[in-house]
């Protein structure tokens, strides 16, 4: 393999590490801007405001002279997307964020693989075959990642400072009623990001038709964070009563909404757009058993949080099923040329599959 080639091959992966890193980055930093008064509705209709902004005159300059054609069906596509990718997984996010913690988001973000495995093979977009020990260890590494973020969620162990373990006793200073509270509010902020995570895998899974045929993905996000505003607009306007709530403070609460369009909305909408289109759906998905490494490390170095026992083991056994499953993608992409395109032998194999799924496209995109 040439160098050129190799750095087509590591593109979408390095692009993706970045997308995970800027995603941690994003909750960590909403959670200190609503610690301090920001709403997270609001919160997200600003952001997705300030997302089109960027996007939709920058669609119009790279595309001025080679821009696909719109119709209404295809708009009425992007809206639908947007409801779930944006409206419904930013709010459930945002809001399972201001009950808890980062760190469970991060964890619970390991359901989205799942998920998307299940609507890409259902939806007969992703090749299974239960005979294959590539597909095997695909589901396996699936199985393994999401085991070791319920690890990092439901194990603790002892605390680890500077290089050696210290047990520490419970405290027994707090009342019962706020460790009650602090439970619920961690059940209530868990279910918002389950909904969320299912909301990401509908999202990936059938951008992936709608890529095939309208190969622009900078300007599909523009749509999508314009729609996304609007919907998230009127979300808004009924949960959020306080008029004094939309005024906006130039501290912290400017700089989430600001780091938040850029990258949370333009920077990360577009790579993952352009990494489905590459890779398909469930690469992608693949990709978030990392983010709970992530959010250990960027915790322990940027806000002094400890790191335990349970962190660690957690994070080996994600790094486990993460890179099985990587090498069964590798594998079965053996036979696709660079730009995820069949070779003409792939094809001849794997014919009465590609036409069930060319089928099954073409009722989504009709």
């Amino acid at each position: 393999m040439g160098v050129k080639a190799w750095l087509s091959e590591m593109a979408p992966i390095a692009a993706m590490l970045m997308v995970e890193c800027l995603d941690v980055g994003l909750t960590t930093l909403s959670k200190a801007a609503m610690s301090r008064g920001m709403n997270h509705f609001v919160f997200v209709v600003y952001s997705n405001a300030v997302a089109t902004l960027i996007l939709f005159p920058l669609s119009f300059i790279i595309h001025r002279t080679k821009r696909p054609p719109l119709n209404f069906s295809l708009l009425c596509k992007f809206f639908l997307l947007s409801l779930a990718g944006i409206t419904v997984m930013q709010n459930c996010v945002f809001t399972g964020v201001s009950y808890s913690s980062p760190t469970l988001g991060s964890a619970m973000s390991n359901l989205i693989p799942a998920f998307t495995f299940l609507l890409a093979v259902a939806f007969r977009l992703e090749n299974l075959d239960l005979r294959s020990s590539r597909s095997l260890i695909k589901i396996l590494g699936t199985l393994v990642s999401i085991s070791g973020a319920l690890m990092i969620t439901l194990y603790k162990g002892p605390p680890i400072t500077a290089g050696s373990i210290i047990i520490k006793s419970p405290s027994v200073s707090s009342s019962d009623n706020h460790l009650q509270r602090t439970a619920n509010n961690w059940v209530i902020g868990g279910l918002f990001f389950a909904i969320a995570c299912l909301a990401v895998s509908i999202w990936n899974t059938f951008q992936a038709p709608i890529l095939r045929s309208y190969p622009s993905e900078i300007t599909i996000v523009s749509f999508f964070t314009l729609f996304g505003t609007i919907q998230c607009a009127a979300v808004a306007l009924v949960a959020v009563k306080d008029l004094d709530a939309w005024k906006m403070r130039p501290d912290v609460e400017l700089v989430t909404i600001i780091y938040s369009a850029v990258f949370g909305g333009a920077a990360t909408f577009s790579v993952q757009a352009w990494c489905i289109r590459r890779k398909g759906p469930v690469f992608v998905a693949m990709f978030k058993p990392l983010s709970i490494g992530i959010a250990v490390i960027m915790g322990v170095i940027f806000l002094g949080d400890t790191l335990y026992v349970g962190s660690v083991i957690g994070a080996v056994i994600i790094a486990t099923g993460f890179y099985g499953v990587m090498w069964a993608q590798s594998k079965e992409g053996e036979g696709h040329a660079v730009g995820g395109l069949p070779s003409s032998s792939s094809i001849e194999k794997a014919a009465p599959l590609l036409r069930a799924a060319e089928k099954n496209e073409q009722m989504w995109l009709d």
